[in-house]
């Protein structure tokens, strides 16, 4: 075991990955520096990216659901928004959990410095604080986590308000007429529908054949069609020959053998075509640390570099680029600096997507069944058999597991509906844990909830769901 109490170490950059590393390296005992750009620890996940989206997400659904609410008998008048109090209500909450977080860092006796870090050596950092005072100090140990940012189209860079990314999107300075989203992922359609309920006429512009490439295609099915209403239109095959500003807005020209309107006219245009890592930090070519093609700094299942000093964690280090993933990371690197025995290395790791209808995931997906020729059974429950869909209006749900044939273990699980991200928790403990679908099947669950219908999966697997009927063969 390591002496922590001698160690010292430095974290470079500040979100998930980065302060609960931090925060846990303080608890073990040792003397930790924070570094980041921001006042407060929390980076684009809080401040950009995560939280701001959940929160307009939130109002998203909740305006969605007004205009649905005259099918239940019930009418309300068309909503008047307010976009400062909106901005002003989502900026109170990003407030609220940076500056939690500045607490909890005084508190572990963390010394956070509000600036920016590059490497004079392996051990050796070059700091510039926000007030541009400079200096260098030396550090047993070093974790990098800088994250990253959203990837840019060298082709649709326009130096106009009018072209929006993740970052400018969130700002909500008004609501467009019309706006135009380039890339059918996950960070396009949240934001894309956002402003759609805010009033905003959006359309989606998707180079491959469907919306979140990757995900299982009967997990998209209910959000597509759900889109279908709420967008002004979805264009798949598509892509974005160019674009130029005009005095009334962007004119954009399509690609694409199923293109209807070659040019069309947006008030914005929103570019949102995945992310790319922050590895180029100044003097890491001094240090042993190397990158890989994709620009993903190298790391062992200890998250350790080529350098034995030198840690690194979340989106810098490679995809799935998700804070719960860095945060885990994060522990990982500190437990192996402190010399535990650890290794990164989880059955599944949860990936969500905030739209509405919600659509979730962990362990194996059909799709990488299918790529890779593993034999697999798949138990689907549809969510128009769940009392507590039907009574929440939402019956085009459903929940899937995918399982070993031979051991009947439950390899992975996919959802869409109402809550998804909540009820994948479920299946990521499971997948964990190697549960085999048996073990669902007789855990009881209450009832009338969504969470039965994970239970029921697992009974539909053995043909014994109560509200599924499957005839003898």
């Amino acid at each position: 075991m390591t002496d922590t109490a001698n160690l010292s170490l430095a974290v470079i950059g500040a979100g998930p990955g980065g302060y609960a590393a931090a925060f846990l390296a303080a608890d073990l005992g040792m003397k930790v520096t924070l570094i980041d750009p921001e006042a407060n620890p929390g980076g684009v996940c809080l401040y950009r990216g995560c939280i701001p989206s959940k929160a307009l997400l939130h109002v998203a659904k909740l305006i969605d659901e007004s205009r649905h609410a005259k099918d239940w008998g019930i009418a309300f008048a068309a909503p008047q928004i307010d976009l400062a109090r909106l901005r002003s209500w989502k900026e109170g909450v990003v407030k609220k959990l940076t500056g939690g977080l500045g607490q909890l860092s005084k508190q572990r006796k963390i010394e956070y410095i509000q600036g920016r870090a590059s490497f004079d050596n392996p051990t050796t950092l070059h700091i510039t604080r926000a007030n541009a005072a400079e200096e260098s100090r030396s550090f047993d140990r070093i974790i990098i986590a800088t994250g990253s940012r959203p990837a840019i189209v060298p082709t649709l860079k326009l130096d106009t308000p009018r072209m929006l990314d993740s970052t400018s999107a969130l700002d909500l300075t008004d609501v467009p007429g019309s706006l135009l989203v380039v890339g059918g992922g996950y960070i396009g359609l949240e934001l894309g529908s956002v402003y759609a309920a805010l009033g905003s006429k959006v359309s989606v512009v998707e180079m491959l054949p469907g919306l979140l490439p990757g995900a299982d295609r009967d997990l998209v099915l209910p959000l597509h069609k759900r889109l279908e209403k709420a967008f002004a239109a979805i264009m798949l095959n598509t892509t974005v020959a160019g674009v130029k500003e005009e005095a009334s807005g962007l004119r954009v020209t399509f690609n694409g053998p199923e293109v209807k309107e070659r040019e069309k006219l947006f008030d914005k245009v929103l570019v949102s075509v995945g992310r790319k890592p922050n590895s180029e930090i100044p003097g890491l070519d001094k240090t042993q640390a190397k990158l890989g093609p994709r620009g993903f700094i190298q790391v062992n299942k200890q998250l350790q570099t080529n350098h034995p000093a030198i840690y690194a964690i979340g989106d810098v280090v490679g995809e799935p680029m998700l804070a719960h993933k860095a945060s885990h990371e994060g522990r990982t690197a500190v437990e192996a600096i402190a010399g535990h025995k650890v290794a990164f290395e989880p059955n599944a790791i949860p990936a969500v997507i905030f739209t509405d209808p919600e659509i979730a995931w962990a362990g194996l997906t059909e799709t990488q069944a299918q790529k890779e020729n593993r034999e697999i059974k798949v138990a689907k429950f549809p969510w128009g058999a769940s009392g507590r869909a039907m009574t929440l209006d939402r019956p085009e749900g459903m929940t899937k597991l995918v399982i070993d044939p031979q051991t009947e273990r439950v390899l992975g699980v996919g959802i869409v509906g109402a809550g998804a991200g909540e009820l994948i928790a479920e299946g990521v403990l499971a997948i964990e844990m190697g549960a085999v679908a048996k073990d669902i099947a007789l855990t009881i669950h209450p009832h009338p909830t969504l969470s039965e219908t994970v239970m029921e999966s697992a009974e539909v697997f053995f043909g014994t769901s109560t509200h599924v009927y499957r005839p003898k063969t």
